[in-house]
């Protein structure tokens, strides 16, 4: 089973620049998106079925063209949940999981802390996600968070982690949270198979960021500890460009 999380920065976007040929060429059985800014009447649904998703749900912040995650699929889930319960949360279409037999899988997009104001909003959203997850664990065990979490959790998860200490995605309370997310009952998926440096999902769009490689680490695979098993690989697919993210794909033995 192969399941590929993708921040698009903007679903039709990413259509225009040749995300659905690509993902022919990946054929993933789950896709979660991110940051789609897109409603789903906004969409031409039928690409998508096209291409073998007939199963797509699409969960869209309130405000247009903001934020929204999506979940495609090959196969039917058994069930799909739409946001968390948690009302500002839901309110920017954030979380949306889909559960499969002896799976679930969760797309997530995490606040960034650009300012203050958001910057206190991501940390309640990092507290009570948190109480949210250890709440759904007890009835969805296999689950798998994918999705663009908006924090290095390492110094070897950003470019330059001296500059960037005190910025937010790399402060000391956010890279404690992901560490205490991870001890909750967690894997890294990534970090499971690779310990190597310079390997990143997202570079600013200035200064040749990404062909220097100067990126940082976002978009994570959370596998939890009763899926070790079932882990077959966990990579970083970097030569997409259809956004300034790129790809992560996690595969698992049937």
């Amino acid at each position: 089973m192969k399941i590929v999380s993708y921040n698009v920065n903007g679903i039709r976007a990413a259509l225009n620049k040749g995300f659905l040929e690509w993902v022919k060429q990946v054929d993933p059985d789950v896709i979660c998106l991110q940051e789609i800014k897109a409603m789903k009447e906004q969409l031409d649904i039928s690409v998508f079925e096209k291409s073998g998703y007939f199963h797509n749900h699409w969960f869209s912040a309130q405000k247009k063209g903001y934020s929204g995650v999506a979940i495609l699929s090959k196969k039917q889930p058994n069930h799909v949940e739409y946001g968390t319960g948690i009302d500002y949360m839901d309110f920017e279409g954030r979380n949306l999981r889909a559960d499969f037999d002896g799976l679930s899988v969760m797309s997530m997009y995490l606040p960034s802390g650009t300012n203050l104001a958001r910057l206190d909003l991501k940390l309640k959203y990092m507290a009570d996600l948190q109480t949210y997850i250890d709440k759904i664990k007890a009835k969805h065990p296999n689950l798998i968070i994918c999705g663009d979490y908006n924090i290095c959790h390492r110094a070897i998860d950003i470019h330059d982690p001296v500059r960037n200490k005190n910025v937010s995605g790399f402060l000391p309370v956010e890279r404690e949270w992901i560490s205490n997310f991870i001890e909750s009952g967690f894997i890294d998926s990534f970090r499971f198979f690779n310990k190597e440096p310079h390997h990143y999902t997202w570079w600013s769009y200035r200064a040749n960021a990404r062909n220097n490689n100067k990126g940082w680490r976002l978009d994570y695979g959370m596998v939890s500890r009763s899926l070790e098993h079932r882990l077959k690989r966990s990579v970083i697919l970097s030569e997409a460009k259809h956004s300034d993210h790129c790809p992560i794909l996690i595969e698992l033995h049937e």
